[in-house]
Parts: C-alpha cells; sequence; structure tokens
C-alpha cells in the first residue's frame, strides 16, 4: 500500500512540473490589429473555398482565423491558439490572408453571409503565446 501512495505522491509532482515547464516555454504577446470577418465561398476566397493556404479543410461551426502574412514574423503561424477580444474560446490560425493585407485577422464564419456581414471591420486586442526555443531551457525540463 505504502508503495503505491509513493506513486501518487511522484505521479502528482511530475505532473506539476510538466504543467509549470509548459507554461515558461511560452512568451505571451498581444497586437491590436483590424478583424473582419470571411466565409468559405468561391467569390470570397478562390475555385476551393474549404482549403487554406496552408492545406487544412474548412468546416462551419470550427473556430478558424486567417491572419495577414506580416503577422506570421510575429509568431501566429499555422496551429497558433489565439485569444480574441470579446469572445470567450480561442480561435486556430488555418489560413493566410492575400499578401496586400497588414496587421490584419480574418474570423471565419462558415457560410453564413449575414454574421460576417454583421460582424464588420472592427480594431481589437489579441494574444497568443510563442513558444521559446531555447534549446539550454529544454534540456533542465
Amino acid at each position: 500500500m505504502k508503495t503505491h501512495y509513493y506513486l501518487i505522491i511522484l505521479l502528482v509532482i511530475n505532473v506539476y512540473n510538466c504543467k509549470h515547464s509548459v507554461e515558461s516555454d511560452c512568451t505571451l504577446k498581444q497586437l491590436k490589429v483590424t478583424a473582419t470577418a470571411y466565409n468559405s465561398l468561391s467569390y470570397q476566397t478562390n475555385s476551393n473555398p474549404t482549403i487554406t493556404a496552408f492545406g487544412d479543410s474548412l468546416k462551419p461551426g470550427l473556430r478558424y482565423i486567417a491572419v495577414s502574412r506580416d503577422l506570421l514574423d510575429s509568431g501566429l503561424v499555422h496551429n497558433t491558439k489565439v485569444k480574441i477580444q470579446g469572445f470567450d474560446s480561442l480561435f486556430i490560425v488555418k489560413d493566410k490572408m492575400n499578401r496586400r493585407w497588414r496587421k490584419r485577422i480574418d474570423i471565419y464564419m462558415g457560410n453564413d453571409v449575414k454574421k460576417a456581414k454583421k460582424w464588420g471591420k472592427k480594431k481589437l486586442k489579441i494574444e497568443y503565446c510563442i513558444e521559446t526555443n531555447d534549446s539550454l531551457s529544454k534540456e533542465n525540463v
């Protein structure tokens, strides 16, 4: 019985250390961007509107965003989780926008054109985490 008790304590300590190290391997960034909305319709995207520029499939109801290409250099890369001001849940970067846009995100709204038009264009804050690529700190994990 004592052996089980010690194993449980070791497991709890390891789980705590893993969570702690994951949080410290990330740098929180905040940006003010222009947010618009888009739909997976050919007249808004291209002839294959359900496939993103990263090659992912879009499905209505999922929380995806497209980012302007300058934001890729700011760490908003494919599959980055993003907190958007005014929303409770996170969005995932799944698409990239035309090169002409700067400091801009496009919120995916499935096929609901009315919802996208109602959203319009807003300036708001986003937050996201960039993984630290420090090989020395990762050796200590």
